[in-house]
């Protein structure tokens, strides 16, 4: 039996590209790649959570620390830079539940 399993994931990641007349693929961040270890060429799946599109596609390297996300060929349809920028609102209360904090993150948790 084969079972296909979540190997990698880059959670929310803003598409800053939609390049409709490039060779078809994913470009990612080469640094974004090595910390999900998904590997040049690797078959993808994409989330729209904007418009609902899910499609696959295969991953290619962009350049190191460049952000970039850039979704290519017919797929360009599907995603685009505008698309969703969530940034949830996380309240933080005190026990009598006056807010303390308001911050756009969960801080990272310390090992």
């Amino acid at each position: 039996m084969q079972r296909i399993m979540l190997k990698s994931k880059l959670h929310r990641v803003h598409v800053t590209h939609s390049e409709l007349h490039y060779e078809g693929s994913c470009a990612i961040d080469e640094e974004l790649l090595e910390a999900a270890n998904i590997f040049e060429y690797e078959q993808i799946s994409i989330y729209n959570v904007t418009n609902g599109q899910r499609f696959t596609t295969y991953a290619i390297r962009a350049e190191r620390h460049s952000g970039i996300i850039s979704v290519n060929g017919a797929a360009a349809h599907k995603a685009h830079p505008q698309d969703i920028q969530y940034s949830p609102q996380l309240v933080y209360v005190d026990q009598h539940n006056r807010i303390q904090t308001k911050r756009n993150a969960i801080p990272a948790q310390a090992a």
